[in-house]
This record gives C-alpha cells, sequence and structure tokens, in this order.
C-alpha cells in the first residue's frame, strides 16, 4: 500500500519518483525547492540563474531518480550535495555580467554614505569568504548559511566529520587574518 505523498518521507518518495509518481515529485519540489533555491541563490548571487539550476537539478532528480540509494544517505543530504555541485560547476563557468534592466533609471535610495556604512560589514565578510579555497567556502556556507550540522555538512562534502571540522577551523582562521590584516590597512591609512 502507498502512502500519501503528503505523509511519505522524502526517502518513500524517491522510490515512487523513481516508479515515474508525478505526485510524489511534485511533493518533493513543493517540499524543498524554495530551499534549494536559496542555497543555489547564496553560491551563485543571481536568483534567476539559482532558480534555473535548481529546476534542472529537479529534472535530473527526475530522470535520474534510481540513482538515489537511501542505504547511503537521507534524500535532503544527497540532493543538497547534488545542488552544491552544480553552483560549484555553475560558477567555474564565465559569464558576462549583463547590465540591470533599470540600468538608466535614476536612483532614488539612500545615499552612498549610507549604503556603504550599511553594507560594510557584509562587503567585509565576503572579501574575507573569496579569500578562501573553493573547498573552505563550501565548508563555511554549508555550516553557517545553509545552519546543518558539522556531520550533515561532512557528508555533503563527502568528508569525514574530523576532516570536515578541521577545514571549517582552518576556514574561520584565514577569514579572521584577512580581516585582521584589512582593519591593519585601514588603520595604518588613517594613522
Amino acid at each position: 500500500m502507498r502512502l500519501q505523498v503528503e505523509d511519505a518521507t522524502d526517502e518513500n518518495l524517491m522510490v515512487q519518483v523513481a516508479e515515474g509518481n508525478k505526485a510524489a515529485f511534485r511533493q518533493l519540489t513543493l517540499r524543498h525547492g524554495m530551499r534549494y533555491r536559496a542555497l543555489a541563490y547564496r553560491f551563485l548571487g543571481d536568483m534567476a540563474r539559482a532558480e534555473d539550476l535548481v529546476q534542472d537539478a529537479f529534472v535530473k532528480l527526475w530522470t535520474n531518480a534510481d540513482s538515489f540509494n537511501a542505504g547511503k544517505a537521507k534524500f535532503t543530504t544527497w540532493f543538497h550535495r547534488v545542488v552544491v555541485n552544480r553552483c560549484l560547476d555553475e560558477k567555474r563557468k564565465k559569464t558576462i555580467e549583463q547590465l540591470p534592466e533599470n540600468f538608466d533609471q535614476v536612483d532614488q535610495t539612500a545615499s552612498v554614505e549610507v549604503l556603504l556604512e550599511k553594507d560594510a560589514v557584509g562587503k567585509r565578510l565576503s572579501r574575507a569568504l573569496d579569500a578562501l579555497s573553493e573547498r573552505q567556502q563550501t565548508a563555511v556556507k554549508l555550516s553557517y548559511f545553509d545552519e546543518l550540522s558539522n556531520q550533515e555538512a561532512a557528508d555533503v562534502m563527502g568528508l569525514k566529520l574530523k576532516a570536515f571540522e578541521s577545514l571549517l577551523v582552518r576556514s574561520r582562521t584565514k577569514m579572521r587574518q584577512v580581516l585582521a590584516a584589512e582593519k591593519t590597512d585601514l588603520l595604518s591609512a588613517l594613522g
């Protein structure tokens, strides 16, 4: 007897998707679509690209559902890894930045000084994150932005827990060094 798709676990839904059950597939996309779109957006910084990437990942899930093995990982861990890998592949591609649709419109937002002050912390963190290797960036994003446990993040990255924790420690240390150097440069410029 088949469970109602609303009550089924993700793993049971994947079994049904592998059998061609469209309702099970729809339930998985409804349950997890927003989460993985947000994940992709954090990696790519472009909502349209993030939406396209996640839609493509779900299409591949539909066509290759039988490749999921519930004995090896939870669905969310497995699909998290699929989306992260697709994001990393997408980031490696060279893309041409397009001008925003409202490029030629007059900006009615706050002054430049206010915007710079408001965004300063975010930019500093972004620069520190950019100084990390791709693996270190992935570890930080999974742990702090996606709020995965260390074990879940290690599973997504295909690492042992201790290796992931060591990678995370090195990542935080590198970010602290970058932020400290930036602070020192700023103070010497003012001094």
